[in-house]
C-alpha cells in the first residue's frame, strides 16, 4: 500500500512539473515587463525542476517524464484556448487523447512490478 501512495504523489510530482513549464510559457507570453517576465520563467523552471526530481524518486525516468510531458502539451495548450483565443485544431484533440491514453498505460504498468530471472 505504501509503494501505491509513493506511485501517487510520483505522478503529482511529474504533474506539477508539467504545470510549472507551461507556466513559465505563459508567463513569457503573458507579461509585458522583461524584469517579470523573465523572472517568472526562472522561476517556475526550478520549481518545475525540483518537482520532476521528486517524481523521479518514485517514478521510473520513463512514467515522470511522459506524465510531466503530458501535463505540459495538455495544459499550454488549453492556456493557449482560454487565455489567449488560440485556435487548437482537430489534430490536437486527437494527440492530446492520445498521449492521455498513452500515459494511463504507462501509469498501470511498472519498471518495478517485472521481475528479471537470472537464469
Amino acid at each position: 500500500m505504501a509503494d501505491l501512495h509513493m506511485k501517487q504523489r510520483g505522478y503529482m510530482w511529474a504533474i506539477s512539473a508539467g504545470l510549472n513549464a507551461a507556466l513559465a510559457a505563459i508567463s513569457a507570453k503573458f507579461f509585458t515587463s522583461l524584469v517579470i517576465k523573465y523572472g517568472l520563467v526562472v522561476l517556475c523552471n526550478v520549481v518545475m525542476w525540483g518537482c520532476y526530481v521528486n517524481s523521479l524518486r518514485a517514478l521510473s525516468s520513463l512514467q515522470a517524464t511522459v506524465t510531466n510531458f503530458a501535463a505540459n502539451f495538455l495544459s499550454s495548450g488549453l492556456a493557449g484556448l482560454f487565455l489567449f483565443q488560440e485556435s487548437l485544431s482537430f489534430q490536437w484533440f486527437a494527440g492530446a487523447l492520445s498521449i492521455t491514453i498513452g500515459v494511463l498505460i504507462l501509469s498501470k504498468s511498472s519498471v518495478d512490478d517485472k521481475k528479471v530471472s537470472a537464469d
